[in-house]
């Protein structure tokens, strides 16, 4: 009976779990892949409080129209800057490019940016950083801005995909410090893209 019952414990350990990853919600693969960060006690920058109860980040309805390509123009001469922070951290980060492109039929900039102490890690040789905000800021979405990841691009142009939009972590916990969007970095247009605000519906 011992290994009857061990194998009926194992079984329901095993559904529980199978069970507990079904329920990870999200229309998108990154929706669900930042739903389960956000779950995971050893990777969500919620409070606990906050995580205990946690179902999902709330999006916007993924939207291909925010999936843009723009052109990417290199700017190899800026010099290293201190890129203000909710903290008095102050990490030196550059510009990397600009990049240009159209979004419902409006002509946008945007300016790329690279953090120089990043670029020494392994796997982040190439990472970029695409801050911006928008008329939806303080609305729909976080006030202070959103972050999209990038990766240096091969040639001239890069994909936007708005849909990654994500929240600086201190959107969830004021125990991060999180850059600041530059003002040049400002879209004059509502992104009805990405993360929305945390605890608005």
């Amino acid at each position: 009976m011992k290994p009857l019952i061990a194998l009926l414990v194992f079984l329901t350990f095993f559904t529980s779990c199978a069970q507990e990853k079904k329920m990870i919600k999200g229309d998108t693969e990154f929706q669900r892949e930042l739903n389960a960060e956000y779950k995971d006690a050893t990777t969500s920058p919620l409070k606990d409080k906050d995580r205990k109860h946690f179902e999902g980040l709330d999006f916007f309805k993924f939207d291909a129209a925010y999936v843009v390509n723009a052109k990417f123009e290199r700017f190899p001469n800026e010099k290293p800057f201190e890129m203000k922070t909710s903290t008095e951290r102050r990490p030196i980060y550059v510009k990397y490019g600009e990049l240009s492109f159209e979004l419902k039929g409006k002509r946008h900039k945007l300016n790329i940016y690279q953090n120089l102490g990043l670029i020494e890690k392994e796997g982040y040789e190439d990472y970029l950083f695409l801050p911006f905000s928008d008329e939806t800021n303080g609305l729909e979405s976080y006030g202070g801005g959103r972050y999209i990841d990038a990766r240096i691009p091969k040639g001239d142009t890069m994909e936007i995909d708005f849909n990654k939009a994500y929240n600086p972590y201190c959107a969830y916990n004021d125990k991060y410090s999180c850059p600041i969007v530059p003002r040049e970095n400002y879209l004059k247009t509502r992104i009805e893209a990405g993360v929305k605000a945390f605890g608005k519906h």
